[in-house]
Formats: C-alpha cells, sequence, structure tokens
C-alpha cells in the first residue's frame, strides 16, 4: 500500500489515520504492520465498504479535501471499496541508522557483508560500490540518469537502491539520493576510491 509524499506528511503530522483503497485483494491485513518513508504504520483495522459510507470527515481523515474528492480519486481504480485503519507505532529506523557515524571494526564488517550478500545474490554480479560510487559523485541526479549509468533497468536500480538504504547508507531525495552519515563515513573506513568517470 503506498501513500502519496502530501499524504504522508499528513500521517507524520497526526493529521491521516486511514486510507480508501479499491483492490481485488487486500495487500494489508488487520495487526499487520507497514513501513513507509515516515515510520511503521499498524494496521488496526480493514473493512469493506461502500461509496456510501465515506463521509467528508473519513474523507478528510484518508487525506483529501471532502467526500467529492475522495470519491472522484476512487473512481480511476477498479474493484472492493477498503477503509484501512491504523497508527504510525514507530519512526523509521533507516533514518535513525542512516545518522549513525560511530562505526567501528565491528560495524564496518557488518556492513562489509551485507553488501557482500547483496552482490553474491546477484545475477548480474558484484554492484554495491559501484552503486554508493555513483550516489557519492552524482547526489541528487535522477534515479533514471544513475541506472542509465549502470547499465540496469530503472526498476533493477531503484530495487537495489531501497536495498542498500536498508543498511543505513544513503537517503532517498525528492529527486536522486545522497550519502547518508553512516555511507560517508563507511566509504572513509573502507577506502573505497572515486574513479574517473565516476560522473554522470
Amino acid at each position: 500500500m503506498l501513500f502519496k509524499k502530501q499524504v504522508l506528511e499528513k500521517i507524520a503530522r497526526g493529521e491521516v489515520s486511514i486510507a480508501l483503497r479499491r483492490w481485488r485483494k487486500p495487500s494489508v491485513k488487520t495487526g499487520g504492520q507497514l513501513m513507509t518513508p515516515v515510520g511503521e504504520l499498524t494496521i488496526d483495522l480493514v473493512t469493506t465498504i461502500s461509496p456510501a459510507d465515506i463521509t467528508d470527515t473519513v474523507a478528510q481523515s484518508a487525506g483529501y479535501e471532502d467526500r467529492s474528492e475522495a470519491l472522484r480519486a476512487l473512481s480511476e481504480s477498479h474493484g472492493q471499496l477498503y477503509k484501512i485503519e491504523f497508527r504510525l507505532t514507530a519512526a523509521d529506523w533507516r533514518k535513525t541508522l542512516a545518522e549513525r557515524d560511530d562505526l567501528d571494526a565491528h560495524a564496518v564488517e557488518a556492513i562489509n557483508q551485507s553488501l557482500y550478500d547483496l552482490d553474491f545474490r546477484s545475477r548480474g554480479g558484484a554492484w554495491t560500490s559501484e552503486y554508493l560510487r555513483l550516489v557519492r559523485c552524482n547526489p541528487g541526479s535522477p534515479a533514471s540518469n544513475l541506472a542509465k549509468a549502470a547499465n540496469v533497468q530503472l526498476t533493477v536500480f531503484k530495487r537495489r537502491m531501497r536495498q542498500i538504504k536498508q543498511l543505513g547508507l544513503i537517503h532517498s531525495l525528492n529527486v536522486g539520493y545522497l550519502l547518508s552519515r553512516r555511507g560517508e563515513r563507511y566509504l572513509e573506513c573502507v577506502e573505497v576510491p572515486t574513479k574517473e568517470g565516476g560522473e554522470i
């Protein structure tokens, strides 16, 4: 279940506590958790509803201006109408991790192992060092440009970047990426060189 940036900001401020979706099959369930860019959501209740159940109050709690705007947005998709009630229960641990740059030898080795595992599982061979280098040399560059430089499809590139983000090494920007404090410190520790041609 994805949220638009402006809705995520409202969730962080406590202004949005439900979502309205049309699904053929629910992608979340009551009692589950969902990680978002603003933190972890606990799903309190998932129920089927009808358009008649959407009042102005319900629509506003889902981030819409009123009932009319919610119905217009929901008419663009198909399937059963659901109301998902949730709470923001934990801050995004990736942001906290990204700010931790007090890396000792054990922390560096743990990151090395995690990156090695990502490389090892990749059918296309090792890629993590190259991606970190691209981000360091091209902060804020569009993902499409970075994917082209890495010679991979955009969907593959973004999936890999999410994996690196899980390690707290990068931040996602509105456009592109930026090394986190942890990422900068890690590269200093392992002395990954900036190769010529790293900028795109």
